[in-house]
């Protein structure tokens, strides 16, 4: 349904004391993109999900039914609230269509930052000048990308972690200019979709890649000097530390190219050695085991 207008069952306007929105626009439909248009949708707004792949929303449209589906099973939502959900999203294949009704645009794209400058500069041009642009990256600079815009005073980070509809933590992070009102519209926004906003300041990685990554790192590290197995490595951490999930096995999920760039990101931004990859996770990323989304990395899938 590109681009069709549609009476939306169940919409109204998002409304409390601080913020009044309804339409929201999320570019890229990639596994965060999608997980940030399935809790929006569910919680009342029109959604413009907006990929230049035409497969990648067709995929991600399936997924958002797939996990809404989950959500029935499980009793948190009914079937009518499912089929609601569905009937709020629309998507788009171009910037400039997408964001014209836009109230906020949340770029979630390739962690890349010339893509993004690239992305944030065509917002700027087709967006209302009273949309605020939020980025869904994990560890770029927030004020880099708000310079490429006319309004870097309405242009913020809004890192939601994975999976988006069952993880409650989205760290709202101010760039250099971003104004007061802008980030407590967007930690009132967060708190309607059900969510926690932890407000940090920029700075490479910002707060939970900048811990993370160093651990999943070192843990690389460790299993690279032959001290003991993956397996091994994991079962530690969870039993031990109480995580949910092992370092190795969780940069399989998020993989391994990203969680390299992550870590360039933070060895360039801080000029800090203890931020370079191991040489490790390097090759396994030149050799294209990036974890599960290619079946191989410290585990086979």
């Amino acid at each position: 349904m590109h681009g069709k207008v549609l009476l939306i069952p169940g919409s109204a306007e998002i409304t409390n004391q601080k913020i009044s929105m309804k339409n929201i626009t999320v570019v890229g439909a990639g596994t965060m993109g999608n997980g940030i248009a399935h809790v929006f949708a569910l919680k009342g707004f029109r959604v413009h999900l907006i990929d230049a792949s035409e497969a990648a929303l067709e995929k991600a449209m399936q997924t958002i039914e797939k996990n809404l589906q989950r959500q029935v099973s499980k009793g948190i939502i009914n079937e009518v609230e499912k089929q609601e959900t569905l009937q709020r999203i629309f998507t788009f294949f171009n910037i400039a269509e997408g964001v014209q009704q836009a109230d906020l645009v949340i770029e979630a794209a390739t962690e890349n930052s010339e893509i993004k400058k690239s992305i944030f500069k065509q917002l700027d041009e087709n967006a209302h000048p009273d949309c605020i642009l939020a980025t869904n990256t994990s560890s770029i600079s927030i004020t880099q990308l708000a310079n490429v815009t006319n309004r870097p005073n309405k242009v913020i980070g809004m890192h939601f972690m994975n999976p988006v509809p069952v993880m409650k933590l989205v760290e709202v992070i101010n760039g250099k200019e971003t104004s007061e009102a802008t980030t407590n519209t967007i930690v009132e926004l967060t708190k309607l979709l059900d969510k926690i906003p932890c407000v940090v300041k920029d700075a490479p990685g910002f707060i939970a890649n900048r811990i993370l990554m160093p651990m999943i790192n070192e843990a690389i590290h460790a299993f690279a000097e032959g001290i003991s197995d993956a397996a091994t490595i994991d079962q530690i951490m969870k039993l031990g530390m109480a995580h949910p999930m092992g370092p190795l096995q969780l940069a399989d999920y998020i993989g391994l190219d990203v969680c390299k760039n992550i870590l360039d990101i933070m060895n360039t931004g801080f000029n800090n050695e203890k931020y370079a990859p191991c040489p490790l996770l390097v090759n396994m990323v030149a050799q294209g085991k990036l974890g599960v989304k290619t079946g191989e990395g410290f585990y086979k899938y």
